[in-house]
């Protein structure tokens, strides 16, 4: 190979190795984009589940109310409820509670689609309740679970818990537990 030959072959790898720089830093723009139009779809997405979230929440309030009014005869029906103390912190959806002859509190929690954790949540809730809620320490504490969908595994799960249970049937909440059923007292 001649002086001549080797400074053209060096000079097109020069230039290869530019195009191969250019095309990398565009690869890399592009990547970089659209990571940054994913996260933007992420957030989006989990706009969108909680505004699915308060829907359910909004539709089974009305519901939910009549129920602890009627049935247990509370006096106090709060909706959208949030506590931060002793470094924890919880979102309660409906917390309804009476202080005459009736000393009880009752924590409820809305669902669109029954998942075993709400279960677990709801455990640890009611476990901090107390903790959270100390002008509530000495009333029986009770918990409702109301969801849109559920399986019938789930349903008895949550039963087996010792929660009460609320469905959905033509737009409005109701109970769904057996007339033998007692719930669990925290």
């Amino acid at each position: 190979m001649t002086d001549d030959e080797l400074k053209q072959l060096v000079a097109s790898l020069a230039i290869d190795q530019k195009e191969l720089a250019q095309k990398m830093a565009q690869t890399d723009k592009q990547i970089k984009e659209t990571g940054k139009q994913l996260k933007e779809q992420g957030k989006q997405i989990g706009g969108l589940g909680k505004k699915f979230g308060s829907f359910t929440e909004g539709l089974a309030l009305p519901s939910m109310t009549k129920i602890l009014r009627e049935r247990f005869k509370m006096e106090v029906i709060s909706p959208s409820v949030r506590v931060s103390k002793n470094g924890i912190d919880a979102e309660i959806d409906v917390v309804a509670y009476a202080n005459s002859a009736i000393n009880e509190v009752y924590v409820v929690e809305v669902k669109s689609h029954l998942r075993e954790e709400a279960i677990t949540q709801l455990n640890s809730l009611m476990a901090n309740f107390k903790t959270l809620f100390p002008e509530h320490k000495d009333k029986k504490l009770y918990g409702i679970i109301a969801a849109v969908d559920m399986s019938e595994a789930l349903k008895q799960r949550v039963l087996a818990a010792g929660f009460y249970m609320a469905r959905i049937q033509d737009e409005t909440f109701s109970l769904d537990v057996p007339d033998a059923f007692q719930a669990k007292c925290f």
